[in-house]
């Protein structure tokens, strides 16, 4: 029988043990992660670089306060992984978090900083409005300074932290070489990319001539769409500083696809054939995919002249990769007229890893071709499957000599253009590029933190309608349905115990 004492001491005993654990959880910071790609798990390389740090590094967080829940969860991660960050670095990482909001001055503050405010949409009093809002944060360490000034919901939130730590405590920068002169196209139109690589790497232009030559100054050697045949001596150039230990990036265009002129051609710049002496063939040939892009077509509808988008299966939308550094998280990726790698290995010292493949409803066709925008395309015109589009070589290209390589069957995929043809591309096709370069250049194993973020999983393109419909419907609907289900089944379990206890006699 329970006493008035007994009650006592165990509510006692209760919040004594909540205050314990509130206690030990101040002191000790851990958490379980159950997600796919470990993204509430610090990575190797962020532990090595917190704990090389030989100085604090003062991180000020400027976060709004009494924002919507998507948004209050990014302040909420954030927090926790200082918290980590902290612990890790034996105390070398401070923080402190603002509130913008408060006032004008404490506006003006973040301002100043670097964080400039986002429009956000907040549901109040059944009415949608728009209010400002701060997401970023402030990284000092001695005398450097660099900014993040908006962190994404949903972003590789320890990349973006980690890379900027890495960056203030860099003391030199690994040279990246990206070749031009030979229609590649400048660093200008190459916004995207060299943005993201220069947070990390000296991202400089090369070009030959008689009074320069490749050296392994430079760790790794871009070659991005190169349009003009290349002089024998310059790829000997090439040939020998990949030999000597050096590193290639080489995406190359086999095929050019003019929309203006409705007409496809092969491209030739000599890089193909040093390319088949190391067992590496792009073909001169057009892929096309039922997972594709689509181009705008001008239609007359009604009288009224309209731009419509038209699915394009020389577009290939590539999702399919290797459990590889290079495409390790990466979703989905869209080509522009890309071409089959063939690999016939040469050497058995060279491992070829294939990262990167067309879909398993995929073709080719030989130029020079017409493109039929319109065309009626069926099943039959897709007899190939999963055909290489990405490819990286590792290995003794010569003697005891270790180096890389790493292929794409199609350059325009990262390029941006500049002036009035610049366009903004997919994430993930500059990610790709970037991992590229981090596989190639950098050993402290960043290169797993780019892509850690939120998991998109879209429906496959190629299902019918009827089953995609079935899908979403499941999704929304069969959580329910088991809430339900559960909750009959505990009402019918207590149902029958009640009524055998009202049956039972007691004497």
């Amino acid at each position: 029988m329970l006493t008035k004492k007994k009650v006592l001491t165990n509510i006692l005993l209760i919040f004594g043990i909540i205050l314990l654990l509130n206690i030990i959880s101040n002191r000790f910071f851990f958490r379980l992660d159950f997600t796919e790609d470990h993204q509430y798990t610090l990575n190797e390389a962020t532990k090595n670089i917190l704990n090389s740090l030989d100085a604090p590094v003062t991180i000020t967080a400027y976060f709004s306060e009494n924002m919507p829940p998507n948004i209050a969860k990014v302040k909420e991660n954030f927090k926790d992984m200082l918290i980590e960050y902290n612990g890790v670095s034996g105390g070398q990482i401070q923080y402190d978090f603002i509130n913008p909001n408060v006032d004008q001055k404490s506006e003006v503050e973040a301002q100043r900083a670097g964080i400039q405010p986002v429009m956000i949409n907040v549901r109040e009093r059944d009415q949608v409005k728009q209010q400002r809002a701060y997401l970023g944060a402030v990284l000092e360490y001695k005398e450097k300074k660099e900014v993040i000034p908006v962190i994404q919901p949903g972003a590789a939130m320890e990349y973006d932290l980690t890379t900027n730590i890495k960056k203030l405590t860099l003391t030199h920068k690994t040279k990246i070489a990206f070749l031009k002169g030979n229609g590649e196209p400048d660093l200008s139109a190459l916004q995207q990319l060299d943005q993201q690589l220069s947070i990390m790497y000296d991202v400089q232009p090369f070009e030959f001539s008689d009074t320069t030559s490749l050296t392994n100054d430079f760790k790794t050697l871009v070659i991005i769409a190169p349009s003009d045949t290349l002089a024998p001596k310059y790829i000997k150039q090439i040939n020998n500083y990949l030999t000597n230990g050096g590193r290639i990036l080489l995406a190359l265009n086999r095929v050019k696809g003019d929309l203006s002129k409705a007409t496809g051609s092969v491209e030739s710049t000599g890089l193909n054939d040093w390319l088949k002496k190391y067992g590496i063939n792009i073909e001169g040939k057009f892929i096309i995919d039922v997972s594709s892009g689509s181009v705008m077509v001008r239609q007359n509808q009604g009288g009224f002249v309209m731009s419509t988008p038209v699915k394009f299966p020389y577009l290939p939308i590539i999702t399919n990769f290797a459990d590889h550094p290079i495409s390790k998280g990466i979703e989905s990726v869209i080509m522009q007229f890309a071409s089959p790698i063939e690999i016939t290995p040469k050497d058995s010292s060279l491992k070829y890893i294939v990262f990167a493949k067309s879909s398993k409803t995929s073709g080719t066709e030989t130029p020079p071709i017409y493109f039929e925008v319109m065309k009626r395309w069926t099943r039959n015109d897709f007899p190939l499957s999963y055909l290489p589009v990405g490819v990286a070589v590792d290995g003794k290209f010569k003697g005891n000599t270790y180096s890389k390589m790493v292929v794409f069957s199609d350059g325009d995929f990262v390029v941006n253009g500049s002036g009035q043809r610049t366009r903004k591309l997919e994430k993930d096709n500059i990610n790709i590029v970037s991992n590229a370069v981090d596989w190639l250049s950098d050993d402290t194993g960043l290169i797993a933190l780019r892509t850690k973020g939120i998991t998109n999983r879209p429906i496959d393109a190629t299902l019918k309608q009827g089953t995609k419909t079935l899908i979403k419907y499941l999704n929304f609907l069969l959580p329910l349905f088991l809430i339900i289900g559960y909750g009959l089944v505990r009402y019918q379990i207590r149902k029958k115990k009640r009524n055998k206890w009202m049956s039972e006699k007691y004497v």
